[in-house]
């Protein structure tokens, strides 16, 4: 934790000395937005930038993928972003910092990588059958490969001892090393491509990671307290336009939200959009509400002490203020 907490101030350093030249802050109505990456499992954000909802409620959003939770959470610091969309780690990794940033709303509440085998195994597949198996399970300290190894270690599966973790290998390469490495049998992949794969028989999608591993808050929005002060109607309102982005994945068809997703993703064919948003919400993928409960946040905890990577247990109510998610909540109903 400590050597991850190192990176992310040397990053935000960095960050901080290339902007130190461009505007400060956003200011009023406009918000930068920062993604851990660019994914159909963020769907009801690009709904909600698609269909003009922040535009609705006045609000101007830029949005910038990061490429990775480490990087948006400098980003946060640095001040080069107002609002993270990252995992909560970031966040426990930097409680300590001043002014550090904290979790005010919710997207995702469980892993949204699916388990693909080199094998057509998806009727007879157990968890049990990766032992002794090489299983690419994403880059070390990050929570797709410590929620692999968390279910894994649940089945009495350990790296190095009865089976291989690999952690060593970067999220936007895993499929490709996948495909091309004899050695490898199983690699966590999030939809389109999982679903791409198998169409195309590179692989078969044999589990749903986020289903086995149980609810866990996998990806929220973060910001400053200080930013969440002086903007806090601002925020409430970007809360307010994603929430209107999931409504409306809820209750409209595949079709329908793949033509709404199509904008933000031009490589990716509308019927692909459409079975990954329809995989996602067979998992229950996406939070129905923006507020995070304690007993979810553990969870994360959990699988984070077991893969070394917490040297402490995080304060909820020091990383997460749900004050503004309940307040939209209130005025839903």
């Amino acid at each position: 934790m400590k050597k991850l907490i190192s990176a992310v101030l040397a990053a935000a350093l960095a960050v901080a000395l290339v902007c130190a030249g461009l505007t400060g802050c956003s200011d009023g109505k406009k918000i930068r937005l920062c993604e851990v990456t660019h994914s159909v499992f963020y769907a009801p954000l690009y709904v909600a930038i698609n269909n003009g909802y922040f535009e609705d409620r006045g609000l101007e959003v830029s949005l910038t993928n990061a490429g990775g939770t480490d990087k948006v959470t400098a980003a946060l610091v640095s001040n080069s972003s107002d609002i993270g969309l990252m995992g909560p780690e970031g966040v426990i990794y930097c409680e300590e910092m001043n002014d550090a940033p904290v979790v005010f709303g919710q997207l995702t509440k469980r892993d949204g990588s699916f388990l693909v085998s080199k094998k057509d195994e998806a009727d007879t597949f157990e968890w049990s059958d990766l032992e002794g198996k090489h299983v690419l399970a994403g880059r070390v300290g990050g929570v797709p490969a410590m929620t692999m190894q968390y279910i894994m270690n649940g089945y009495g599966l350990y790296d190095g001892v009865n089976c291989t973790i690999n952690t060593e290998v970067a999220f936007n390469m895993m499929g490709s090393v996948f495909e091309a490495d004899d050695t490898v049998d199983y690699t966590t992949l999030f939809e389109p491509t999982a679903s791409e794969f198998e169409q195309a028989g590179k692989g078969y999608i044999v589990a749903s990671v986020g289903e086995e591993s149980g609810e866990v808050p996998y990806t929220a929005f973060c910001a400053k307290r200080s930013y969440l002060s002086k903007n806090r109607d601002t925020a409430k309102l970007f809360l307010s336009a994603v929430r209107e982005g999931y409504d409306f994945i809820v209750k409209n068809d595949s079709a329908a939200v793949a033509k709404a997703l199509a904008p933000s993703f031009s490589g990716t064919s509308e019927e692909s959009l459409a079975v990954a948003v329809e995989s996602y919400l067979a998992i229950d993928a996406w939070c129905s509400t923006p507020v995070m409960t304690e007993e979810s946040l553990d969870r994360l905890q959990e699988i984070m002490r077991n893969a070394g990577e917490l040297d402490k247990e995080a304060d909820f109510d020091r990383i997460v203020d749900n004050s503004l998610a309940e307040e939209t909540e209130d005025e839903e109903e």
